[in-house]
């Protein structure tokens, strides 16, 4: 008796994998046709009747918009969190790749963390770093962080988002916007200036100030410190409690600034990646001469 496992195409594709593949062995070894065509539907009304497709349904349309394990189909970003303790760096890493997990670290952060996730076919690279503008480190670590945040972004960063609190948003925080700019400056050198975008956080805290417009307008030495930038400044609610349409709004625009920045001048390249890159053909070279006498003379 043949069985008709593989003809049976509509119970096939329907019915669980997890039952699907011990009938079909099953089949194979008996030849019971029968015992298939009885499972195959018999699950398929069971797992419909539990609300199965329903709930696959729900889950497909979930991870729609950002999937971890989707295959990106357009060229990555890579994008590394300065900014000073308190500014809001890995709340607004949560919102930008689309996690619903609430981080709240203890401990402050010692070394530079990297995320992935792809979005929209695009896989975005977030990396949050310690307090590298700050004096908490010391110079060896703040100096060795700063590095190593580059290379968990190889071949180079499209963008520095220096994160810091909106200027009226908390009375608590004094920030040094200007020597933040600059603090910046020395660790990536100047050639870092046009693709540093700065983004001011805790917009929920402002009230009728909610603008960036509003805000360089009442704040001469913000104006001032920013024009260092090339880059006009974002100001964003990154709240844990923000609504999901507003973090997706969020993250798009941003995503879609660093895309422009992108397109004009393409990533940042840092002396370090250049030598890495000299490093690293020298080796092949001379492991391709050493490979080739061994080759040789076999």
């Amino acid at each position: 008796m043949e069985c008709q496992c593989d003809k049976d195409e509509d119970a096939v594709a329907a019915l669980p994998a997890l039952i699907r593949w011990p009938i079909r062995l099953f089949c194979s070894l008996t030849g019971l046709t029968a015992l298939w065509g009885w499972g195959s539907r018999a699950c398929v009304n069971g797992w419909l009747e539990s609300g199965g497709l329903s709930h696959g349904l729900v889950l497909l349309s979930e991870q729609s918009q950002i999937r971890p394990a989707a295959v990106p189909n357009k060229p990555g970003l890579r994008l590394i969190l300065l900014g000073p303790k308190g500014g809001g760096r890995t709340s607004l890493a949560v919102t930008l790749l689309g996690s619903s997990e609430t981080i709240t670290p203890i401990d402050p952060l010692m070394e530079s963390t990297k995320r992935r996730m792809v979005i929209d076919g695009r896989e975005v690279t977030v990396i949050d770093t310690p307090d590298l503008l700050g004096t908490s480190l010391g110079d060896s670590k703040r100096a060795r962080e700063a590095l190593r945040s580059l290379q968990l972004t190889s071949p180079g960063p499209h963008a520095f988002l220096l994160v810091m609190r909106a200027p009226g948003s908390s009375m608590e925080i004094d920030q040094d916007v200007a020597q933040e700019v600059r603090a910046t400056l020395e660790l990536f050198g100047d050639g870092a200036m046009g693709y540093i975008l700065p983004v001011l956080t805790h917009a929920d805290h402002l009230g009728r100030k909610h603008s960036v417009d509003k805000l360089l307008d009442a704040d001469t030495s913000l104006k001032k410190a920013l024009s260092l930038c090339d880059q006009r400044p974002e100001l964003v609610d990154n709240r844990p409690d923000c609504p999901p349409e507003a973090q997706t709004k969020i993250r798009r625009e941003l995503l879609g600034r660093v895309i422009e920045m992108d397109t004009l001048r393409g990533h940042f390249v840092h002396e370090l990646q250049r030598r890495e890159d000299r490093i690293r053909e020298e080796l092949l070279d001379d492991m391709a001469s050493a490979l080739a006498r061994k080759v040789g003379h076999m």
